[in-house]
């Protein structure tokens, strides 16, 4: 469909919007793909429920079973618009991005080496993920990956029970952190902190 012809209003408001605006609306309808905002300053969109959509990803920086967990339909939201999708004639929006980042923070208050007691998440073939709490997961690898400490594969871990673990490496543009168990050499001796 040429939406520049089919609904100029609709083309025109998308052009007017640049990264970073802050756009409210309503939570219009939550699909198995993303959700549709009906935004307050956009024009009513010809086919969808709304001008603005999120997909899943940027709906929170916290992991999430389903996304009514997040919103509900009627809810009203700020988004941060990140961009236009010209295919579709929508806004593409972020719930996310007016959040702190929860792994930011954690990462501007730990030091590597620092001792936490987490709960098993998941046991998976290339080692175990601990749930540190406030949303943030780390790997304890089962082999030492590119020099990091590593759990022996012997150990038998099973998920909900509560383990110390050291913060090894915080990757914050792969979002991951990288655990290990206290006593590997390379954090002997780290007082926990109190």
């Amino acid at each position: 469909m040429d939406w520049r012809s089919e609904s100029p209003e609709l083309w025109a408001f998308l052009e007017s919007l640049d990264c970073g605006d802050i756009l409210s609306g309503t939570v219009a309808a939550i699909e198995r793909f993303g959700v549709f905002v009906a935004l307050d300053d956009g024009p009513a969109h010809p086919l969808f429920p709304g001008v603005g959509f999120i997909v899943f990803p940027e709906l929170s920086w916290r992991r999430f079973d389903d996304p009514t967990d997040v919103v509900q339909v009627g809810q009203r939201v700020s988004c941060e618009f990140i961009g236009a999708d010209t295919h579709n004639a929508e806004a593409r929006l972020s719930l996310k991005a007016l959040e702190p980042d929860p792994l930011q923070a954690f990462a501007d208050r730990t030091v590597l080496g620092q001792e936490f007691c987490g709960t098993i998440e998941k046991v998976v073939p290339i080692g175990v993920f601990v749930d540190l709490g406030g949303g943030i997961v780390g790997l304890v690898p089962f082999r030492e990956i590119d020099g990091r400490p590593a759990a022996s594969p012997a150990e038998d871990f099973e998920v909900g029970e509560q383990i110390a673990v050291v913060v090894a490496e915080i990757e914050l543009p792969t979002r991951r952190v990288f655990l290990s168990r206290p006593g590997s050499s390379q954090y002997a001796g780290v007082v926990r902190p109190t």
